[in-house]
């Protein structure tokens, strides 16, 4: 009985708003002529007949997806590449000691399996292409696919792309291959249902079933520029690279990563974005992004106010690389960007991800703040070098004088390539004090506090008196390693102090 009650409960919550029955007249409540007519049907066997068909088409609909696309989802087997052998010797000495049978049961060194290792992938083309993670075959000697009829096929790696961690393999068959049809990842909605096939663990052509958590999910941690789709889809070790579907069967992400310490918390890279990675792959091994040449990061309450602005309004520009696109423009440290090409920018990675997407040599318009007036500018995108990140993105200290400083040694600018000849080097920081709380580091160059360049030590401490209790002014710093960047931070002065 409890089965049935809770059973009822279930298809009364899955039926839609056409398929339920009316609610009760209030007692006393005159009933109206079709009343009596209507209310014998909520009863009815029928009715409950209705309540199974949206059951059984959804169940058909999932059913029909798996059977139209795992033909295409494949297995992707991979041999990393070998290390060299120890130079550690057999134990010899056990096989006097012990004796032979001994020896040979628990001493012998044995020869080592090849290590493998697994993941998925979707065939997208009649051609052979091959759509999965770059993370599956990282650092792979040999990639060998399955497909769901166990014929296998050596794959070659076509192209890789680190940044959003996809990659191209190709097979060569005698026959036609099944394939995926792609679809449109612009057109999710939060709660529209999706389908995940992978091999997770090994086990092939296994279907979970789920809903769109969210999207547009960044700062996950996965990659260099993340506009993830959430899902609570199963998605476990070897489903990397597998497809994520809608109701139609067409791939709408692929699947990525998943929060170890979280249950249902999966992440898929939107399929409109892998195309564009894939079709650059196949036509040029590489993939091509926009670059700006600026170091950027996120404008915080504490920042917000000093530069005229809402607090997620804009990205601020820390610092502008010499003689790129950026500086040719005339952007300049401080300036807070707002618009690209009259779309509102709000945080770092929309800013990073949405210039990497327009073609080198293009012009883009921005809008930023600068000193609380806003300008606008056109910029024409560079070509990211291979060796440096489109947007260097760093981030802004905790808010928070315990510091030491001392006058940057004359011969700095050369001995250690700074982009500057003058400014003030942080020798020591105390641990809690609001220093050490602005974020602020040994081997830190301060250059500005408030908006004022500071020559040396006397400067400096003319400008912090300044600052009243409680109160914090805005530090331009540059900090040292990886080539260096610049970066602002906010210093709060103690309260009664």
């Amino acid at each position: 009985m409890k089965t049935a009650v809770a059973m009822s409960l279930l298809l009364a919550v899955a039926l839609p708003a056409w398929a339920q029955s009316a609610p009760p007249a209030a007692p006393g409540a005159a009933k109206p002529a079709t009343a009596d007519k209507r209310q014998p049907a909520a009863k009815s066997p029928g009715q409950k007949i209705d309540a199974r068909a949206v059951l059984q088409a959804m169940e058909e609909a999932f059913s029909a997806v798996a059977d139209r696309v795992t033909p295409a989802v494949v297995n992707v087997s991979t041999i990393p590449k070998r290390t060299p052998p120890g130079t550690t010797d057999d134990p010899e000495r056990f096989r006097d000691y012990f004796g032979e049978e001994f020896y040979d049961r628990y001493f012998k060194r044995r020869p080592r399996e090849e290590p493998r290792a697994s993941g998925s992938g979707v065939l997208v083309d009649r051609a052979g292409y091959i759509l999965t993670n770059n993370h599956v075959i990282e650092n792979a000697q040999d990639i060998t696919v399955r497909l769901s009829d166990a014929r296998k096929f050596p794959a070659t790696l076509v192209g890789r792309d680190p940044k959003t961690d996809l990659a191209v393999l190709k097979v060569d068959a005698p026959g036609p291959l099944p394939t995926a049809e792609l679809g449109d990842s612009e057109r999710l909605r939060v709660g529209q249902w999706v389908i995940a096939i992978g091999n997770p663990f090994g086990l092939d052509r296994t279907v979970t079933v789920g809903i769109v958590s969210a999207t547009a999910r960044n700062r996950v941690g996965v990659t260099t520029y993340e506009n993830f789709i959430q899902t609570d889809a199963s998605i476990n070790p070897g489903n990397s690279g597998g497809p994520l579907l809608n109701l139609d069967g067409r791939v709408i992400g692929i699947n990525t990563a998943i929060v170890a310490a979280g249950q249902g918390i999966g992440f898929s890279i939107p399929i409109n974005e892998a195309k564009v990675v894939m079709s650059q792959l196949i036509a040029n091994g590489r993939v091509v992004r926009g670059w700006l040449g600026v170091a950027i990061q996120d404008v915080t309450d504490e920042l917000a106010s000093s530069f005229g602005v809402r607090e997620r309004e804009g990205v601020l520009v820390a610092d502008v690389m010499k003689g790129g696109p950026a500086e040719v423009a005339g952007l300049r440290p401080g300036d807070v960007i707002v618009e690209l090409n009259g779309s509102k920018i709000r945080e770092v990675p929309e800013l990073q991800r949405r210039i990497a997407n327009v073609a080198p040599g293009q012009s883009v318009a921005i809008a930023v703040v600068r000193d609380r007036a806003t300008q606008r500018l056109k910029v024409r995108v560079g070509e990211m070098p291979s060796e440096e990140p489109l947007i260097a993105s760093v981030d802004a200290g905790p808010e928070g004088f315990g510091l030491q400083v001392e006058p940057l040694p004359p011969d700095a600018a050369d001995r250690l390539s700074l982009p500057f000849s003058e400014g003030l080097l942080v020798t020591d920081v105390a641990g809690g004090g609001p220093a050490d709380r602005a974020g602020l580091r040994r081997g830190d160059v301060i250059l500005e506090v408030g908006r004022q360049v500071v020559h040396d030590a006397p400067a400096l401490q003319r400008a912090l008196s300044a600052v009243p209790a409680g109160r914090s002014v805005l530090l331009w710093v540059h900090r040292p390693g990886g080539g260096g960047h610049n970066q602002y931070l906010v210093l709060e002065r103690d309260a009664g102090r």
